[in-house]
């Protein structure tokens, strides 16, 4: 009897750790709830469905155009009410229609709580009244990379930036995954070194931004048209917390360092105020709507290893021409055989010392593999730029490497001088001009010192020994390419 006593409480004591532990895994899944249905957009999943849909209507009724040979890569969306906002938002309908992505990295300002870094979800889910989506395990990958990316639970709980876009995303993308990521201040370039290795082909980079806050209307849509033009020109320096610009500055400037380095094309699909929604225009809010597209996928671009292997290639190349020894580096020297470096390219290596250029030279069209075009122009930028004397041994160690790879260089038809200046993007294309033997470019990086169109050009036209307006007679022959460039750590 004893013994069927204890063999009855052994079962009873391992149904009810079995029924433990299987309560502990369910509850182990963790679902963000919508805290904003209702407030922010309709808590009623019906009545969201049809207010998306009469947006989207709107929308669809004036399509903007864009380039629909290129991928679709980043968005920028408001995240106010939707009442105010929504109608805008909903002019990413257009370029969503027809494109599958499987992850979506979602990044918003923190309004809420006050913090450095980044807070990324740790829930297994995000909810709202149209259904829950799964978050990705890569927000897992990132939170473990450190600081800046931590979680920081106040915000995942109260912040509206993120959650306030996702409905859109659900109505127009359906099934993907999420990476949820709220941002404070913080260095932008770490930002971007952490996410990069997430980002594929399959993935769409959000913003979720609204623009000045409380202005006039006049005021408003005078401040905001620059800001959009900051953003079509893809320089974020401007683009502060502080600034009353946009709100989500650090996500639009995280957006905005991919966009300068993959060469993604800006498109403005909607602008709005409050004050339109509202009939108030004594203290609005901007919103805006703008599309990011590539033209190439991300996996035809240069990894950072590969990248970085050239510019270590371009100063060992200067240091052995100089006698100088370099400790042997077999990590190096096996990703200089990555058969991705064998590809032909144009290549400029350009040195810098404190700030000021030391040497650039390059060839613009492919004529040879990778390794040894910049093998060749950094010699050249080091010993033979007519500009300036020989690099020495005791400027070795003050002078910065940078290796530019370059795209096929194409025409650029225009008509007159405002044609022109209306067709060159500032950041994103490099530039050539001809006129009959004479002849000069300048790489994309220049317009970061020369970010006028006018005087880029005059510049560029005295390069070339031709007089500074040049450019406005309509006779220059104009080529632009892009690059990808790579540099050494300042």
């Amino acid at each position: 009897m004893k013994r069927q006593s204890l063999l009855s409480y052994l079962i009873f004591l391992i149904v009810c750790i079995t029924i433990a532990s299987s309560y502990t895994q369910a509850s182990a899944y963790t679902v963000r709830k919508a805290a904003y249905a209702g407030r922010f957009y309709p808590a009623s999943s019906e009545e969201l469905k049809k207010t998306i849909a009469q947006f989207t209507r709107v929308a669809q009724a004036s399509p903007v155009k864009f380039p629909k040979d290129k991928q679709l890569k980043a968005l920028i969306l408001p995240h106010a009410g939707y009442v105010y906002s929504g109608q805008t938002a909903a002019y990413a309908a257009g370029v969503l229609s027809g494109r599958h992505f499987s992850k979506v990295f979602l990044m918003g300002p923190d309004h809420r709580v006050g913090f450095p870094g980044a807070s990324v979800s740790t829930a297994d889910a995000y909810e709202t009244p149209l259904g829950t989506i799964r978050l990705s395990a890569d927000a897992s990958r990132l939170r473990k990379t450190g600081l800046p990316f931590t979680y920081n639970a106040a915000s995942d709980e109260a912040e509206h930036s993120v959650e306030v876009v996702v409905p859109f995303l659900q109505t127009y993308i359906g099934e993907f995954s999420l990476i949820p990521v709220v941002m404070g201040p913080g260095d932008i370039n770490v930002y971007v070194k952490a996410m990069e290795p997430l980002v594929d082909d399959n993935t769409l980079l959000v913003a979720s931004s609204d623009l000045s806050h409380y202005l006039p209307q006049d005021a408003a849509k005078v401040r905001d048209a620059q800001t959009i033009d900051m953003i079509r020109q893809l320089k974020g320096e401007g683009l502060t917390p502080e600034s009353n610009r946009a709100c989500g500055a650090i996500p639009i400037r995280v957006i905005l360092e991919f966009a300068r380095k993959y060469r993604w094309e800006p498109v403005l699909l909607h602008y709005a105020t409050s004050g339109d929604a509202s009939g108030e225009y004594g203290r609005v809010v901007g919103y805006a709507a703008i599309a990011f597209f590539g033209g190439q996928p991300m996996d035809k671009h240069f990894t950072k290893e590969q990248g970085m292997a050239l510019v270590v290639l371009a100063r060992r190349t200067i240091q052995e021409n100089l006698g100088v020894q370099a400790p042997a580096n077999p990590k190096f020297a096996e990703a200089l055989t990555d058969e991705a470096l064998k590809v032909k390219a144009g290549t400029f290596v350009t040195l810098t010392m404190n700030g000021q250029l030391r040497g650039c030279i390059g060839s613009l069209e492919a004529r040879e593999p990778l390794v040894d075009g910049v093998k060749h122009n950094a010699l050249n930028a080091a010993f033979r730029d007519p500009r300036f004397s020989a690099l020495t041994k005791k400027e070795l160690g003050k002078v910065h490497v940078e290796v530019s790879i370059l795209t096929d260089p194409k025409p650029l038809a225009y008509t007159d001088s405002k044609e022109l200046l209306k067709k060159l993007r500032p950041g994103i294309d490099g530039v050539i001009i001809r006129e009959g033997y004479a002849g000069a470019t300048f790489l994309p990086q220049v317009w970061e010192q020369l970010p006028d169109k006018e005087e880029f050009l005059a510049h560029l036209c005295m390069k070339a020994g031709l007089s500074p307006d040049e450019w406005k007679k309509g006779r220059l022959e104009v080529q632009t390419y892009q690059v990808q460039y790579f540099e050494e750590e300042k």
